[in-house]
């Protein structure tokens, strides 16, 4: 019989999808961003951050030099 490789856990009254790879559970992590943030737009939210990180990432980055 196949395992089944999708579930949903519960996280305070919440649902949060997850799904088995590779032997590891992948938690969505517009689930989780919903559960402990709150708010009505989790998607709006993950969009925004990732965008802030990638900034914050650059502006560390060494400038390109044209020597």
């Amino acid at each position: 019989m196949k395992e089944k490789t999708t579930k949903l856990a519960v996280f305070e009254g919440k649902r949060i999808r997850k799904i088995l790879h590779e032997g590891e559970w992948w938690f969505s992590i517009i689930d989780v961003i919903e559960t402990l943030v709150g708010g009505d737009r989790p998607r709006k939210y993950w969009n925004d951050l990732k965008k802030s990180c990638y900034r914050k990432a650059m502006s560390s980055c060494p400038k390109k030099s044209d020597d």
